[in-house]
């Protein structure tokens, strides 16, 4: 009856191999006893070596066995007529993440490093780690789509994660691989409870399964359901965005998406910053956000930080940010019309010729680069008034935080001449007319 087991677990791959989108098919070849039921059966089917089956083993160097592991790796790859990759990388220390989360950071980018485009990644993924994963993510205070626990096929980056073993049990993979002999290394950390998953794993669902015999089965038909709900939300939210987006897109109309309904407040905030690539918020930072927004008054600035991004609001609009960096006070820097580079990663400044080539200025022009200190005023008309700096910034609706980033451009008589590549007083223009010359500023740091 045992190789009932071996029918159960092809049939389903067959299955889900008959679904799969076209593409050249990789394991995650971790080398334990899940990834090596997934690799030995998928390379017992006709249709996972036509897409040109290989696995990719990820060595981080944690544990004096690893190259042991390895070997293991490579030995079974061997027997099953399997190309492997083996990859060598290092969990960075210092980085706040936790030795496990370090860890999963390092895997995911040798991975990454290791696929072509559109390349499937299959991971081993079964029942048990759902209920695991959906239950970490309860607990963790996660929404809908964390709630969802893992997906069958999703696009992680460059490539697809496959996991097609998400509707079996880890007793069905541990039949498999007692009948067909199979060898497999085991890691001593997943028997460390202090971890909060093999707590889970090792503690608690034992105990509720005792109580609820169906349980994984049970979490992981609530995550579909909550899968579908968050695709919905996904969706609406896709929509909804389009509604509230500023002019730019890295800004949001705050009050179009204060009147959202709140079911949708957050998704929708989070499916911008992803489409701007930013890291998101914690939901008390969203919470925190909502409640600046509602209080602060028309002539406040409110702001809410977290590492990587800022969102800010200035009038009507909700700005998201990366840190910047400020000139230090008091940087100036004489200037010939060549390239110069700019401080706090502002790029480059230029005086361009017709040729589009920048030589230095033939007359001693004595021009000075500096930023903002207050007080700065320039005549824009021959013959018109001198108009405050500050006042041209408040009708051009320039935000306060852009404002000292803006590279200024000052005469031998200490006349401000140029504003960036926004404003040329009249000596400004006569100035670059003379010379045949435009202002070129790069964002990024450039030779002519």
């Amino acid at each position: 009856m045992q190789d009932s087991v071996v029918r159960r677990l092809h049939d389903l791959l067959t299955a889900e191999l008959s679904s799969l989108p076209p593409g050249p098919l990789v394991v995650a070849f971790s080398g334990g006893m899940d990834s090596t039921v997934l690799l030995h059966a998928l390379a017992g089917l006709a249709g996972a070596r036509d897409r040109g089956l290989r696995a990719v083993h990820v060595d981080h160097g944690l544990h004096a066995d690893s190259p042991q592991w390895s070997a293991l790796c490579a030995a079974n790859c061997s027997e099953y007529g399997v190309a492997l990759t083996l990859l060598r990388t290092e969990v960075a220390s210092g980085s706040g993440l936790g030795r496990e989360a370090a860890a999963r950071r390092a895997r995911f980018a040798a991975l990454q490093s290791a696929l072509a485009k559109d390349e499937i990644l299959a991971f081993a993924h079964h029942r048990d780690d759902q209920a695991e994963t959906v239950l970490l993510k309860l607990l963790r205070g996660a929404g809908p789509e964390g709630l969802g626990g893992m997906r069958r096929l999703r696009r992680i980056g460059r490539f697809l994660a496959w996991r097609p073993l998400l509707g079996a049990p880890r007793s069905l993979l541990a039949g498999y691989a007692q009948y067909c002999e199979l060898k497999w290394s085991t890691d001593p950390s997943n028997a460390d409870p202090l971890i909060d998953r093999n707590f889970l794993r090792l503690e608690i669902l034992p105990r509720l399964r005792t109580r609820w015999p169906e349980a994984d089965s049970s979490i992981a038909q609530s995550a579909g359901w909550i899968q579908a709900a968050a695709d919905f939300i996904e969706t609406r939210s896709a929509q909804a965005l389009s509604d509230v987006r500023g002019p730019g897109e890295n800004t949001l109309r705050y009050r179009a998406w204060l009147e959202l309904p709140e079911a949708l407040r957050d998704p929708v905030l989070r499916t911008w910053l992803r489409s701007l690539d930013m890291p998101e918020p914690n939901q008390w930072q969203v919470a925190e956000l909502v409640r600046q927004l509602v209080e602060a008054g028309e002539d406040k600035l409110p702001c809410i930080r977290w590492p990587g991004a800022e969102l800010r609001r200035y009038r009507e609009l909700v700005h998201a940010i990366r840190p910047q960096q400020l000139p230090a006070p008091g940087w100036q820097q004489p200037w010939d019309g060549t390239p110069l580079a700019l401080p706090a990663g502002l790029g480059s400044l230029s005086l361009v010729d017709e040729q589009g080539q920048c030589p230095p200025l033939a007359d001693a022009s004595g021009l000075m680069v500096r930023f903002r200190r207050g007080g700065e005023a320039l005549r824009l008309v021959a013959g018109g008034p001198r108009r405050d700096l500050r006042d041209l910034f408040q009708e051009a609706g320039i935000p306060p935080w852009e404002r000292g980033r803006i590279p200024m451009v000052f005469d031998q008589r200490g006349e401000l001449i140029l504003v960036g590549d926004r404003w040329a007083s009249e000596l400004g223009r006569a100035f670059l007319a003379a010379r045949a010359r435009r202002l070129a500023w790069s964002r990024a740091l450039t030779t002519c």
